[in-house]
Order: C-alpha cells, then sequence, then structure tokens
C-alpha cells in the first residue's frame, strides 16, 4: 500500500498533466487541426484557451481549492465535446479526445483536493454531527 502523501502527489501530477494536455489540445485543435474557416485561427485558439489559464497559477502551485474549482471551468469544455459528438460527425474524433483530457482532469482535480484538503485538516464537518453541535448549542 502507498503512503497517503505518494498517492497525492502520483493525483496531482495526474491531474495537472491533463490539465495541461487539454489546454493543448484545445489549441491545437482550434489554430491548426480544424480552424475556424471564417475567423482568425490564432485568435479563436486563444479565446478557447483563454478560461484554463484562470486557474493556472493555483494549478501550478498545487492549491486544492483551485483544483476544486477549475472543474466548473472544466465542465464548458465537457458540454463542447458532448455536444460535438452529437452533432458534428466532421470533428467527432477531436471531442472524443476532449471529452477524455476533461473527463481525466474533471476526475483527477476532485481526487486531489479530497486527498490534499484530508492531509491538511480541511474536512467539512458530517451533517450529523453540525446538527448535534446545533441543537446543543439551541437548547444548551
Amino acid at each position: 500500500m502507498t503512503p497517503p502523501h505518494l498517492r497525492t502527489r502520483f493525483v496531482l501530477i495526474a491531474a495537472q498533466a491533463a490539465y495541461f494536455c487539454l489546454a493543448g489540445w484545445v489549441v491545437l485543435w482550434q489554430s491548426w487541426l480544424s480552424p475556424h474557416p471564417h475567423l482568425n485561427a490564432q485568435i479563436m485558439a486563444g479565446i478557447w484557451v483563454l478560461p484554463l489559464l484562470l486557474p493556472l497559477r493555483g494549478i501550478i502551485a498545487g492549491k486544492p481549492y483551485t483544483f476544486a474549482w477549475a472543474n466548473f471551468i472544466l465542465m464548458f469544455y465537457f458540454l463542447h465535446a458532448l455536444t460535438l459528438l452529437w452533432v458534428d460527425e466532421g470533428e467527432r474524433w477531436l471531442a472524443g479526445v476532449e471529452l477524455c483530457l476533461v473527463s481525466t482532469a474533471f476526475v483527477g482535480n476532485a481526487l486531489y483536493a479530497r486527498l490534499r484538503g484530508r492531509e491538511l485538516g480541511s474536512r467539512l464537518k458530517r451533517l450529523s454531527q453540525v446538527e448535534k453541535e446545533e441543537n446543543e448549542r439551541y437548547r444548551g
């Protein structure tokens, strides 16, 4: 069995790798593999990668809170991939790669935030414990 900190480190590296691969894939897709026919490819690639750059500092630093809220940004790319899988036969394989990368990043982010949060002791209390404390305070 691996020690908890090694498992957390492995998940961190996997989550970061998936996140950076997704950013690279988006740029590659929008600028070279299938650029928009009527718009500048570099500008479109920049627009598509811009949301992924917002949490970049915290992703690099390994902050668990950043990994948790970065999943909200990843949902945009998840919906994009699912929509293209359904609608566009010509870009279906591109969307499939995006879906795999975004799913891996999502799971990695959530798992890292959970594991690192436990290591730091920033766990949320169970609802039953919160109710018990409130009852004691109310009746006490």
